[in-house]
């Protein structure tokens, strides 16, 4: 098979990246190794910025999300609690949208077949040959056989764990890492949320976090020991310490139900540089983590597609050049700056076990600070809204 471009990776930045080139015009297909029930099933993140909901429009493919998605207007922090309230939308003029990953990623790939964009599910072995050289191809195994696809480009969206970003020599890549002590204890669980608005909290016991996916859908998180157990943590104990960690202001509002989906998850701020290698370009978790505090992955990924999609079209629909070797310098500025702010919040809002009480300090005076400056809260909203392209 020949193409113009070979994406690696069915997640939403390999799918928006596809759709936005198909719609160009340009012949490219994306290799997935997992199933596709198991990419529509994954739970993830749901705020969406201004950057992603306005690609999903330039696509034509936001007719679920503008039906279904919920408008937040504001975001409020609790200190031990106290509430602060943040109005984005009266800061920034603008607002973010609360629509599951899950669901703009079915969104994504039930539009691929009517949008003449290939996919290939439950591709085994991924190989990337040549990136730097003139033939550059991909290879993987499927149902038993071994396939090729010749490509002029090829772009890694298969995340951190995926072949991509180890296709760029190491002596070429510089890595930069935040491993935190601590994970995030999610719940899902059908109840209505218990606040209009995403609830970021600190409290002595630690970090809490309040959101929904529906008006009858809850996402709830707690900062949890990175050797604790799920089965240590019965859907009792976990409502138990979510109402103790939002305060009793957010806890009176908390309605209880069993989950439906529980798991912890590490946390982790990840950048390599560059983006580019030969005809190599990297998007997405490939090659950037942000911890889900400020909820920025899915947004940084559509920013990356902004970015790269607006270059390989230049390249190849009118031969510019430039784009496509200004990505990754274009790219990772934002990048950096975002995250800052998903470093700043994670710092912020929870307990390291290595802080004492200067920097508990610290923290709860940055939470004052907040509470009373509207040139925090604006700085604050104009991150949490997004950054400009």
């Amino acid at each position: 098979m020949q193409v113009q471009v070979a994406i690696i990776g069915a997640g939403p930045a390999g799918l928006l990246l596809g759709h936005s080139l198909r719609q160009a015009g340009i012949s490219c297909i994306v290799i997935e190794r997992q199933t596709r029930a198991r990419v529509e099933e994954r739970i993830r993140a749901g705020v969406l910025e201004r950057t992603t909901t306005d690609l999903m429009a330039r696509l034509g493919l936001d007719q679920r999300l503008k039906a279904e998605g919920l408008l937040h207007r504001g975001l409020t922090l609790v200190n031990d609690g106290r509430v602060i309230n943040v109005e984005i939308t009266r800061h920034t003029n603008r607002h973010v949208t609360v629509y599951g990953q899950t669901e703009l990623t079915r969104d994504l790939i039930n539009a691929a077949a009517e949008r003449d964009l290939p996919i290939v599910w439950e591709a085994s072995e991924v190989a990337l040959h040549e990136v730097d050289g003139a033939a550059p191809s991909v290879s993987f195994c499927r149902a038993g056989a071994v396939e090729t696809v010749r490509a002029e480009m090829i772009v890694g969206c298969d995340g951190f764990h995926g072949v991509s970003r180890q296709a760029i020599p190491a002596s070429l890549r510089r890595e930069f890492e935040r491993a935190y002590p601590f994970g995030w204890l999610g719940v899902l669980a059908d109840v209505p949320p218990c606040h209009p608005e995403v609830v970021y909290a600190s409290h002595p016991r630690g970090f809490a976090l309040a959101s929904m996916r529906s008006p009858t859908r809850s996402r709830y998180y707690v900062q949890v020991a990175l050797d604790e157990k799920i089965e240590d943590w019965p859907d009792e104990r976990f409502w138990d310490e979510l109402k103790l960690r939002l305060g009793p202001e957010l806890a009176a509002t908390v309605v209880t139900g069993p989950s439906i989906e529980k798991s912890i998850a590490p946390l982790r701020s990840f950048v390599t540089e560059p983006m580019r290698h030969g005809n190599l370009f990297l998007a997405g978790d490939a090659a950037h983590i942000v911890p889900p505090t400020g909820a920025k992955g899915l947004n940084l990924a559509a920013s990356d597609v902004t970015y790269l999609a607006e270059a390989l079209i230049g390249w190849f629909n009118h031969g510019d050049s430039a784009g496509i070797n200004g990505y990754s310098d274009r790219a990772l500025d934002r990048i950096w700056k975002t995250e800052r702010f998903s470093w700043y919040l994670t710092r912020l809002m929870h307990r390291f076990p290595e802080d004492g009480a200067f920097e508990r300090r610290m923290q709860d005076a940055e939470l004052d600070y907040i509470a009373r400056s509207e040139f925090a809260q604006a700085s604050i909203a104009e991150n949490y809204v997004g950054l400009p392209l």
